[in-house]
């Protein structure tokens, strides 16, 4: 049963166009390295996987459920780019943390035996315990980082989006982060991870996805950090260039306009 289920989807911002024919399947316990250049499509394709941007044609399904009837978000873990743990209210790193457990009591309920457990758990796993009781404006930006990954894991959940995790965070917090995808990777978590660069992630990928103007070009082996940009990436000598990257190199070198559902003229009434 894949967790992600993603068909011929299309995605348009303000009426244009931003993702055309994207298919991603997602199988349970795999770790996929979503990468691409600055525009390419990568984090508009992760808010769509997590409901945050609506899909303009296509399918989706989460853990085997159509999207639209999903409702189990406490199995979904998001940590959105470039966001700030600081919310300019005074908190605890061990309250931005536990504030991850919402998904997964009621409302008002005291924190139990269960929650103080996966707490001091995700705050091990990214290497933060001993800082649980300082001010979480105090730590550095990685850090900072390391502390939104700790509440999403602090929920338990089973699929995990990271969209640029490593982005503008120096090279020990960054190996501070692949330590704790690792952890989460050995325990049978789903991962996908948006980033430009994968750094000390790289080892952690079993699979790497490509985007370029909106589309996937590439599904499958991890590539390297300087692979991605390299012209055979999408083109036909590629192995894993995905069919839709194939259909629109073939219009291309006949001259053909590239379409999508999004470039269909409105009919007129």
């Amino acid at each position: 049963m894949p967790v992600i289920d993603l068909r011929d989807a299309a995605v348009a911002l303000g009426g244009r166009p931003v993702l055309r024919h994207v298919d991603l399947r997602v199988e349970s316990g795999e770790f996929v390295a979503l990468m691409g250049a600055n525009g390419s499509g990568k984090s508009t394709l992760v808010r769509t996987l997590t409901g945050l941007r609506p899909l303009t044609s296509g399918s989706l399904a989460l853990f085997d459920t159509p999207f639209e009837r999903f409702h189990a978000w406490s199995r979904v873990g998001y940590v959105p780019q470039r966001a700030s743990a600081a919310s300019g209210v005074p908190a605890s790193v061990w309250e931005v943390v536990a504030s991850g457990r919402l998904t997964r009591r009621r409302l008002l309920r005291p924190l139990g035996r269960a929650d103080r457990a996966a707490i001091a758990r995700a705050l091990e796993v990214v290497g933060l315990a001993d800082k649980a009781r300082e001010g979480i404006g105090d730590l550095s930006g990685g850090q900072q980082q390391r502390a939104l990954i700790a509440r999403a894991l602090a929920g338990e959940p089973e699929l995990f989006f990271l969209d640029e995790p490593t982005a503008g965070v120096d090279l020990p917090n960054q190996q501070a982060l692949a330590d704790a995808l690792g952890v989460l990777k050995a325990d049978g978590a789903t991962i996908v991870l948006v980033a430009h660069e994968l750094g000390p992630l790289a080892p952690l990928v079993d699979r790497s996805v490509v985007m370029r103007d909106g589309r996937v070009v590439h599904d499958g082996r991890p590539l390297a950090d300087h692979e991605v940009h390299a012209p055979w990436v999408g083109d036909a000598g590629d192995p894993h260039c995905h069919p839709s990257a194939r259909r629109q190199a073939r219009r291309e070198r006949h001259g053909l306009p590239v379409r999508s559902p999004l470039d269909r003229p409105e009919r007129s009434r």
